[in-house]
């Protein structure tokens, strides 16, 4: 049976509505983190200039390979493993990366490894879009927020709700220029960067 999260389904047009300004001059998107495969099937089939490429643990990848396969998109292609503390990543090029609600439930170590990769994997000109919770100057955005940061550090003390300020200073240090901060449904966000040169 193919897995599904509800956020993926409520979140997934406004979404769609930002990358299509920002990936509309892509043509080869790498998804870090792609979780159900519900993100990858829906912008692959709604941005069909594009050559979307899902990729997640080992644990997550039946479970993508049902939704890509039962959506038979000429432009989604079979997901790969891929772990942010890999030495080598399966990808080593794509014009845009994509990736949502993956910062908040990685270590710290491992969002450097994330900014850090992606820096690298971008051509000049190229687009990082980041979709999640933040918080802004130290502060919760939302109750909501406050409490779920609670249970994510409860559930493993590594993880938790990123600084905004401390993500755009990876993100400098990837060669990443912010071009964008939108305001998104259920107290979320989607930051969107350029690699420079």
């Amino acid at each position: 049976m193919k897995p599904f999260a509800q956020a993926c389904e409520n979140n997934k047009n406004p979404i769609l509505a930002i990358l299509r300004e920002a990936f509309a001059s892509a043509r080869h998107v790498v998804e870090i983190g792609s979780g159900t495969g519900q993100h990858a099937v829906h912008f692959a089939a709604s941005m069909p200039w594009l050559v979307w490429q899902p990729t997640d643990r080992a644990e997550h990848l039946p479970g993508i390979r049902l939704w890509v396969g039962e959506a038979a998109l000429p432009n989604l292609l079979p997901p790969l493993e891929l772990d942010v503390d890999q030495p080598r990543w399966p990808v080593t090029q794509a014009d845009a990366v994509f990736s949502a609600n993956t910062a908040h439930i990685m270590s710290w170590p491992q969002v450097e490894r994330m900014f850090a990769r992606v820096g690298k994997l971008l051509e000049a000109g190229g687009t990082f879009a980041l979709y999640g919770p933040f918080n802004y100057n130290g502060r919760y955005t939302s109750a909501s927020n406050a409490d779920f940061d609670r249970f994510l550090r409860a559930r493993d003390p590594a993880s938790g709700l990123r600084d905004v300020e401390a993500i755009h200073e990876l993100a400098t240090s990837a060669g990443l220029v912010a071009v964008a901060d939108h305001a998104m449904p259920a107290n979320n966000r989607t930051l969107v960067w350029r690699k420079g040169g």
